[in-house]
Formats: structure tokens, sequence, C-alpha cells
């Protein structure tokens, strides 16, 4: 009699959980849940925009269905190259032509980055660390998800300008400091754009200082590298050494 009880419990529970009423209901969709495994039929509830349940819901109940029959439902894409998130500061309807593309998240900075700024810009735009504007872009509202690299670009003109010559040691420990806040700040590495000036002066041996910094917090290294014709394989070389002697992973891109 008390297996049958706890038999008829487990029922019970299992029924209601299934029949409960979700936010939205993605039905008979292909899911490709980004695991690796085959795709399989089925349905994707969420609520309180969180994803609940996936798999044969059928005695769920939503606010909203979608009928996905023939659709692929699957995680959204990253977008490595997204370049900046400021403009949704001003407008979040520019994320739009990401979003229909099924861009959910972007990689924000290569080489430049939005932040930190010099004074006269940070009067213009309303913020100067990296901390300031993350603060700015939750206070906006973000559409879509976002990660941040802190731009050697950035660092380098805001502290050396576009001059073709070394760091001096001072400036060394300056460049720091504005990475070590950018990653505090939660900043995801250092990016490097190194085919284009002022970023084309510096060193390795200045990058992978910088760097150095960002690897302390779990950063990692971000470069569109120095040359990509003639030169190609010391460009690779070159990063490859940069994030050794930094101790990250390193993410080329072109």
């Amino acid at each position: 009699m008390k297996s049958l009880l706890l038999i008829l419990l487990f029922l019970s529970v299992a029924w209601f959980g299934e029949a409960q009423t979700y936010d939205l209901l993605i039905e008979n969709g292909r899911i490709v849940d980004g695991t690796g495994s085959p795709w399989y039929t089925g349905d994707v509830a969420i609520k309180d925009d969180k994803i609940v349940a996936i798999g044969k819901l059928g005695n769920a109940s939503a606010k909203r269905n979608i009928d996905a029959t023939g659709l692929i439902v699957a995680p959204g894409f990253i977008d490595m190259m997204g370049q900046s998130a400021a403009s949704f500061i001003k407008d979040p309807n520019t994320a739009f032509n990401l979003l229909t593309q099924g861009i959910t998240t972007i990689n924000a900075g290569e080489g430049e980055s939005d932040a930190p700024l010099s004074e006269a810009d940070s009067k213009t735009e309303g913020w100067k660390t990296m901390r300031q504007y993350f603060t700015k872009l939750e206070t906006a509202g973000m559409p879509m998800n976002m990660v941040q690299t802190v731009g050697h670009t950035q660092v380098r003109y805001l502290v050396i300008g576009d001059k073709d010559r070394q760091a001096t040691p001072k400036e060394m420990d300056t460049m720091r400091g504005l990475v070590q806040e950018a990653m505090e700040a939660g900043a995801i590495g250092v990016s490097t754009s190194l085919i284009y000036p002022p970023a084309i002066y510096g060193s390795e041996e200045e990058i992978a200082e910088l760097t150095k910094v960002a690897g302390k917090y779990g950063g990692r290294y971000f470069t569109h590298m120095r040359n990509e014709g003639d030169r190609l394989m010391e460009a690779i070389e070159e990063a490859l050494r940069i994030g050794k002697a930094a101790g990250t992973p390193y993410i080329f891109s072109t």
C-alpha cells in the first residue's frame, strides 16, 4: 500500500509539473541545443525570461505559443567582433539587426574600446572608466548580452597619443592601471588591432605586460594580428609568445 501511494504521488507531481503554465511555449521545433548532439523535435518553455523546460511538453499551457514546426530552435549566436555596444545607450533598437539574425551576445572591442575615455571625451559621452560605462549600459537597458575587452589601442592613445615611440616606465604603469580598472569592472581581456596606428607602434613586450594584468583576473588575449600577408607566420608567432608570456589563452581574429 505504501509503495502504491508513493507511485501515485510521483505520477501526480509529474502530471501537474508538466501541465504548469509558462509565459512562452515554443512548440514542435527542431532543437539544436549546442552540445553537439543530433537535433530532436521538442518544445521549449520560458518563464520569467528564462528557459525552464525542454522536451515533450504536450500538456503544458502558456500565455503565448509559437509553432516552430519545421524550424530550428537553437541557442543565440555570439558575434565575436561586435565592436561596440555604445549605440545601445542612445537607442536600444539598434540591436534589432543583430537580434533578427539570431545574435544574442556580442564581444565588443577590437583594439579600440568604448572605455576608458579621456577627460574631454567623457564630458561628451557621459562616462570615463569601464565601470562607469557598464553602469551606463545597464541603466539604459541592454537589449542583448555583451562582453567587453579593453583595447590596447585605447589605453595607448590615452597615455601616449599617436606617437611612434615606445612607452616610458611611467607610461607603462599608467596603462597597466587602466587595464586593471577595466578588468576589475568586468572586462574579459585585452584586445589588439596591430595593423593600425597607434597600436602598430606598440612592442611585443608592451602588449605582453598589459595582457599580464588581464591574466591576473582570468582575462584572455584577443588579437587582430600585426600582419595577415607576407609575414603572417611571424605575426602568429608573436601572438603565441604574448599569450605565453602573459600566461593567458589567446584568440585570433582577422
